[in-house]
């Protein structure tokens, strides 16, 4: 009787952690800061609801509300960050798919804003993106593991 109980509740129990253990431990640290980030962009939406000024900003482009274009691009690739940290951290199957285009997102926003923000804004300064220096890495060490990643099961 225990026997089969127990073997009903099998599917329930907590999974090893197999898949996390591939990556380096500065991808995790990033991991939780992009999911805080994903929750951040989140409560600034329902933040600018009541307070007028909401100051966004990341890879150059910076907003004062939520709700403008630039506002929701942002929110858009911290939700897209915050995603792709949330599939690596538990271990789905895509994650290193969503990673590797977060990556490339990353970089092509980088190098989109190293080249127009200078003549689209009124300063027309020139901002090195140093971002730019950690998506790069990133990508290749999702590239290295994908094939790991994708043939290790989770028990």
């Amino acid at each position: 009787m225990e026997q089969e109980l127990k073997g009903q509740f099998d599917e329930f129990e907590k999974p090893d952690i197999i898949r996390r253990k591939l990556l380096p431990w500065w991808i995790k640290v990033f991991c939780w800061i992009f999911m805080l980030m994903g929750i951040g962009a989140i409560g600034s939406l329902i933040t600018n609801l009541f307070v007028p000024n909401v100051n966004l900003s990341l890879y150059g482009f910076s907003s004062d509300t939520a709700y403008s274009g630039t506002g929701l691009f942002i929110i858009a690739v911290m939700l897209l960050k915050a995603f792709a940290a949330f599939s690596l951290w538990f271990e789905k199957p895509n994650a290193i798919m969503i990673a590797k285009i977060d990556a490339v997102v990353g970089i092509a926003i980088c190098i989109a804003s190293l080249f127009i923000l200078p003549f689209s804004t009124t300063n027309g300064h020139f901002s090195l993106r140093l971002e730019i220096l950690l998506l790069i890495p990133y990508y290749m060490k999702v590239n290295k593991i994908e094939y790991e990643w994708d043939n290790l099961e989770t028990i």
